[in-house]
């Protein structure tokens, strides 16, 4: 079968077996940073499907999801609950701080947690975690501190990327393909 994921170091992949929860930001990685306003001030954003629909994959596959994400915005929530997220929290200026929460919540160590992120206030979790992510456009300070940069840029499916290597990294993505090749 083959190799879907190219490139990647093996200290990333054992980084990535250990992960039981990805974490993202959303302005910059799930979407494209954008914020578009129409003339009622309905705020507009652009997701990539392809990274919503891993989300079940990997909370199928043992992986639960979450977002933290700086601003406070009624699209972003609808994404998170169409999604089916295990949690996300909006308009977190202290990331760090609920990250610790969510560690305590749902029993988890650092070395288990993936975060993407692509902006300062992201840099207190890339940090910490066990695996840290920038899209490929997210700020050169912020991508010399994260374990991996993307091959994709933030809104192009950066979520999907890692949430393959995740799968990839316990053995599952080809697996996952073949099961659905041969039904």
């Amino acid at each position: 079968m083959k190799n879907y994921l190219k490139d990647i170091p093996e200290e990333i992949y054992e980084k990535a077996s250990k992960i039981k929860l990805l974490i993202t930001d959303v302005d910059g990685v799930l979407t494209d940073g954008g914020v578009i306003y129409d003339d009622h001030y309905l705020e507009l954003k652009k997701f990539n499907v392809k990274d919503g629909l891993i989300v079940k994959v990997l909370q199928n596959n043992g992986v639960m999801i979450g977002a933290i994400t700086g601003r406070n915005s009624p699209v972003v929530r609808s994404r998170c609950k169409e999604l089916g997220f295990d949690f996300h929290y909006h308009g977190i200026r202290d990331k760090r701080e609920k990250l610790y929460e969510v560690l305590e919540e749902f029993n988890l160590k650092l070395s288990e947690v993936a975060y993407i992120g692509d902006d300062l206030i992201d840099l207190p979790i890339l940090a910490k975690v066990g695996l840290s992510v920038a899209p490929l456009d997210a700020l050169p300070y912020v991508r010399e501190e994260v374990d991996m940069v993307s091959s994709l840029a933030g809104g192009r499916g950066v979520f999907r990327e890692v949430g393959d290597l995740i799968l990839s990294s316990k053995g599952l993505l080809k697996k996952i393909i073949k099961e659905l090749i041969e039904k």
